[in-house]
């Protein structure tokens, strides 16, 4: 039998994910509500509460600025699962949270520390334990995404809980399921189901093409629109298309292979190419967009900071009954001629506050690609906000 009194925390002795859940197991019945029961009992222990699904203990002062408090698991849930492989998860709360001292023995979490940062812990128990029920699993990313919402202040202020962020599925595809990852990028997602024009302005890996990909093959398969459009610049980073080698298509493929990426993600890619030439997909340079009423469609603009005024207006004007716009763009990376205005830097004072229209901004802290590329968002964003941009035209 594994040892049930042998405290277990990230920083000291580690057991084995079969001890886990061999303790899991004998640590009591569930309660009505899902959660764990001390002793054997369905009955909460004098002083315990909700979080979640896990029962708490109010926080208890045990020295001068210093309270404990204690979490119990639900033995419905395997250890493993809330702490992780290797208490990888434990590791990640605990760095998290320095100033607090957090021990795991059998299914009781003990945590110990000033009187916010056990209420943090407790509440980021209580978002895991709330995950792991809509069945969604466990990662290190998720849970410092988690801590990052609360320690924010996020959540409080627009009502919606990590775990409600974290599991809010758009699409599912050969076992991997696309969801909002930040706060922001669920408003994102949101906004694009409540209008009928959204732009997504923010640093590349925000998320802000992706899950419009996501949504529009969602749309497709529900059956709200009857085809996808997807569209962008075809010309960038100083290239313009006469000079590169090869016939037209060859010339444009390359600008719209991300496009053609996200769609293998997220279709069954022997389906694509029958779907393309039926006009269900239809890829293509912006100029194609010209003289067209688009209807019964989801329309993405994609790199959008690289369009002049005049072509982002014949752009939005294509719409048609029965679509919807979605038009994405990073307006730090624009890469027109020199003197040619950014048609997504000037059509947000032109739409502002038109119903129906929505502009979402996304930031570094919704970048879902390495870590580093966050930091150099950041870098570059304060370099630029110390005029690095007028001195590198001096020179």
């Amino acid at each position: 039998m594994a040892d049930n009194t042998a405290p277990r925390s990230g920083k000291g002795r580690q057991s084995s994910a079969a001890d886990r859940n061999g303790r899991a197991a004998g640590a009591g019945r569930a309660g009505a509500n899902g959660a764990g029961a001390s002793s054997g009992s369905s009955r909460p222990a004098s002083g315990a509460r909700s979080t979640g699904a896990a029962r708490a203990t109010d926080a208890e002062e045990v020295a001068p600025g210093v309270v404990q408090a204690k979490i119990e698991i639900p033995s419905g849930h395997p250890l493993v699962s809330v702490f992780g492989a290797g208490d990888g998860l434990l590791r990640v709360i605990e760095k998290a949270f320095p100033g607090a001292d957090i021990h795991a023995r059998g299914n009781q979490v003990t945590i110990s520390g000033s009187r916010a940062e056990v209420a943090l812990v407790e509440r980021l128990f209580g978002e895991m334990l709330l995950m792991l029920r809509t069945g969604a699993p466990l990662t290190e990313d998720g849970v410092e995404r988690s801590i990052q919402m609360l320690r924010s202040g996020e959540a409080d202020v627009d009502g919606q809980r990590p775990a409600e962020v974290l599991t809010q599925n758009i699409l599912s595809n050969r076992g991997r399921t696309i969801r909002p990852k930040t706060l922001n990028q669920k408003n994102y997602v949101d906004a694009i189901d409540r209008n009928t024009i959204v732009f997504g302005i923010g640093p590349a890996g925000s998320g802000k093409t992706y899950l419009a990909m996501a949504k529009a093959v969602q749309s497709l398969q529900s059956k709200q629109v009857n085809r996808i459009i997807l569209t962008r610049p075809a010309v960038e980073a100083g290239e313009k298309l006469g000079f590169l080698p090869g016939t037209l298509y060859e010339k444009i493929d390359p600008y719209l292979r991300p496009l053609y990426d996200a769609l293998h993600d997220m279709l069954d890619p022997d389906s694509i190419p029958r779907l393309m030439a039926a006009g269900v997909i239809e890829v293509a340079p912006l100029a194609y967009m010209r003289g067209r009423t688009l209807n019964d469609a989801f329309i993405i603009l994609d790199e959008a900071q690289n369009t002049s005024p005049e072509q982002m207006k014949m752009f939005l004007t294509r719409l048609g009954f029965g679509s919807k716009i979605v038009v994405t763009g990073d307006v730090t990376q624009v890469d027109l001629p020199g003197g040619t205005e950014s048609g997504l830097r000037v059509v947000r004072n032109i739409l502002d506050g038109v119903e129906d229209i929505h502009f979402a901004e996304l930031t570094s802290a919704d970048v879902v690609r390495h870590r580093l590329v966050g930091d150099i968002v950041d870098a570059y964003g304060r370099y630029d906000a110390r005029g690095g941009d007028a001195k590198r035209k001096r020179h």
